[in-house]
């Protein structure tokens, strides 16, 4: 990989590059980030998205890349522009569809927004087919049909088109960025929403504006939108849409408003020619996602998650519904998989219908599963034929995670992402016989690591095994005991098993650190049982588990016990401020998009009509870090976007003033307190832009070297200190 950064050096500067990417910050930023997988029909193309740094070093700039399914040609970048491209998919006819907001050159003077491109399947340049003043969204095909849809935003009193670009032009000339809300909620992670709304268009040929007058011979016919979705108001905005292999039907959830600001998200079916919609599946109590449709249009498979209580975790399970079959939909529906303990991600049917390929976490990967229905679409049974116990296998054996599966027409193989705390996301072939997973070829090699990575755990009081990955620095031994990291990770469903450019352990590694990568209470991989273990008890469960793990991990010969720090963020961030209040045992805290008063926090997150589902007013206090602030004695460094709307910079702010007011470091009588308070006032919930990351590694490192090595590494220059 190093070869990779070396390429434009001449040989004088080779010896000034560092061992790996992760001893050098900068390095680290560059390397190419790929995501994303679209197979062609035939199966003998496949396209991913790559992300590069741009040249200021302040942006990533997305292409698509080209690669070979038999991993035997290189991968070749098949489109380039400075505003990038994304939402690769093929059209039945093996054209490729892009978004991009890049200038077409056909109308240079035209403002740029997010239009439909299109890439001849026979060669040729690219070129914009559809653009509109609202941009597009997304571009979803039919498989087997020559049917193109997308997805885009229209103000929410336009009626048609022309209404819509007129409307948005008033608001920019007029400088009005103004929302007025009727219904909850009113943003989303980072994103304001409104006044636009999302809707699903049919693409169908356009009429020739000027009939009479003469064309080029390259002159494609034109196209234009039929709206399909025009009274879905606000309830697209969290929907994932399906295509039917025949383009007849489209399958996505809709989010029903209900009572006092909540909302559910019920199974809906848009019939293409009619543009009407129907409620499939609406059951008080639960939500219903739309998964992939089997190859003969008959089957939908569908996923459930349950409400939440202060005492249930939610269930996440799998359905078959039979879209075919006459009677109420309710009827039809059937459990697939019904006593599987895991969680799965809905992925792809194989060609003839015999079995659906998932991706579900697991002890610490998220293997690719084998699910074969009784009675499934490709036997020619529908519900009537439903019966027995499906067999879940495992494809993938390794400690990896996969995502963005495919299947190749033949269904011999499936092609995936694959990552894992040893490497970045990378394309792989996987053949479902065997299960053996074949690397392609890549834009960019593996990033070299310097260090080991281990599986280790613990046993929780209750008799639960707490599993983690431990990252250990090169060199770590009885004789040189590495200083140690306990990192909390997010979610808090959710786990540590797949790589992540946002908390990647080895730059500290290369620091000489070990970083400690849990799966306490809450996380997913392990059971119904480990999720409920700590519903609605944050400061129970998770933190006991936690405090286990780290003693399990201090107790190494290669671990300095003397020498430690915890960090997280977002509910990593919250367990790391209860931390603080329940131990002196670290030495530093770091506390990325925290959750401070729990009681506050509550009503001001974006989406409150979950958080109040899961804690009582009671639970909220029994397990708030801010009533423990007399108690902190360990420095904390804070860090919180502006613009994080999940949690609050209100949770941020608080905690920095309860901190320096109330915590045993609070200000001395010259102001002066060992917490730190790392502030973006243009960042959110995650820290996007690589200049600010490049910061936020930099204060890290500062603050732990500090207060855990007690060292003095220099701050960031850009803080301008």
């Amino acid at each position: 990989m190093l070869n990779l950064f070396m390429a434009s050096e001449d040989s004088a500067t080779l010896s000034e590059q560092p061992a790996t990417p992760f001893h050098d910050i900068d390095h680290y930023l560059a390397i190419p980030r790929v995501s994303g997988l679209a197979l062609s029909p035939d199966g003998k193309r496949l396209v991913t998205t790559v992300s590069t740094l741009n040249d200021k070093g302040t942006e990533y700039v997305t292409a698509l890349w080209e690669l070979d399914p038999a991993g035997e040609k290189h991968a070749r970048r098949i489109t380039r522009s400075a505003k990038g491209e994304a939402g690769a998919a093929f059209a039945a006819t093996g054209d490729l569809y892009f978004t991009s907001a890049r200038p077409d050159p056909e109308n240079p003077e035209d403002h740029p927004v997010s239009a439909l491109w299109q890439l001849p399947a026979d060669g040729g340049e690219a070129r914009v087919v559809l653009s509109r003043a609202g941009g597009i969204s997304q571009v979803m095909t039919a498989r087997d049909a020559g049917s193109t849809f997308v997805t885009a935003s229209i103000l929410a009193g336009s009626a048609d088109e022309e209404a819509d670009e007129a409307r948005r032009k008033g608001r920019k000339d007029n400088k009005v960025s103004a929302i007025l809300h009727s219904g909850y909620p009113v943003r989303y992670w980072d994103a304001d929403l409104g006044p636009d709304q999302p809707r699903i268009f049919a693409v169908e040929p356009g009429d020739e504006p000027d009939p009479g007058k003469p064309a080029t011979v390259d002159v494609a016919p034109p196209l234009k939108l039929r709206n399909l979705t025009p009274d879905a108001a606000g309830m697209l905005r969290n929907a994932d849409s399906v295509v039917s292999p025949d383009g007849r039907t489209i399958y996505t959830s809709f989010d029903k408003p209900l009572a006092k600001a909540d909302s559910r998200s019920v199974l809906v079916a848009i019939d293409v020619d009619t543009a009407t919609h129907r409620v499939l599946l609406d059951r008080e109590g639960m939500s219903y996602f739309a998964g992939p449709v089997s190859p003969d249009n008959r089957t939908l498979v569908v996923l459930s998650e349950s409400d939440t209580t202060p005492l249930q975790a939610p269930q996440v399970k799998l359905h078959l519904l039979d879209v075919s079959a006459p009677g109420e939909p309710e009827a039809n529906l059937r459990p697939l998989a019904r006593d599987w303990d895991r969680w799965a991600i809905k992925a792809a049917w194989l060609p003839d219908g015999s079995a659906l390929l998932v991706t579900a976490d697991d002890d610490g990967a998220s293997p690719v599963f084998r699910i074969a229905p009784a009675g499934a679409a490709g036997s020619g049974q529908g519900a009537g034929g439903w019966a027995g116990e499906e067999e879940v296998t495992r494809v993938t054996r390794d400690a990896a995670a996969y995502t963005d599966v495919v299947v190749s027409p033949d269904g011999q193989s499936a092609y995936a992402l694959r990552s894992s705390y040893e490497y970045p996301p990378e394309a792989v072939r996987i053949d479902l016989a065997s299960g053996q997973v074949i690397r392609l070829q890549a834009p960019a090699g593996r990033p070299a690591i310097q260090g080991s990575l281990e599986r280790i755990e613990a046993t929780a009081a209750d008799g639960a095994r707490v599993p983690a990955y431990l990252a250990l620095p090169d060199g770590a031994s009885a004789q040189n005991p590495a200083p140690l990291l306990l990192w909390i990770h997010g979610g808090p469903l959710g786990s540590w098993n797949a790589w992540t450019w946002r908390w990647n352990p080895w730059l500290l590694v290369a620091k000489g650190y070990a970083v400690l990568l849990p799966d306490p209470a809450l996380s997913t991989g392990y059971g119904q049982d480990h999720i409920q273990r700590g519903w609605g008890e944050w400061g129970k469960a998770p933190y006991t588990d936690l405090m286990e793990i780290t003693d399990a991990a201090v107790q190494r010969p290669d671990i300095d016990a003397s020498r430690t720090a915890a960090m997280g963020g977002s509910f990593g961030g919250y367990m790391a401020n209860w931390v603080a209040g329940q131990t002196d045992r670290f030495d530093a805290i770091v506390t990325h998009a925290s959750l401070w008063a729990l009681d506050q926090f509550g009503p001001t997150t974006d989406a409150s009509q979950y958080w109040l589902k899961e804690m009582t007013a009671e639970r909220a206090l029994a397990n708030s870090p801010h009533l423990h602030v007399e108690k902190i004695s360990t420095p904390m460094l804070v860090i919180h976007g502006d613009k994080d709307y999940r949690v609050p910079i209100g949770e941020g702010l608080r905690l920095w003033y309860e901190l320096l007011s109330k915590s045993q470091l609070a200000a001395d009588d010259d102001g002066r307190t060992p917490h730190r308070f790392l502030y973006y006032p243009d960042e959110n919930h995650w820290i996007l832009q690589p200049q600010h990351a490049k910061v936020w590694y930099g204060v890290v490192e500062h603050f732990l070297a500090k207060n855990v090595l007690d060292q003095d590494v220099p701050l960031p220059a850009d803080l301008g200190l």
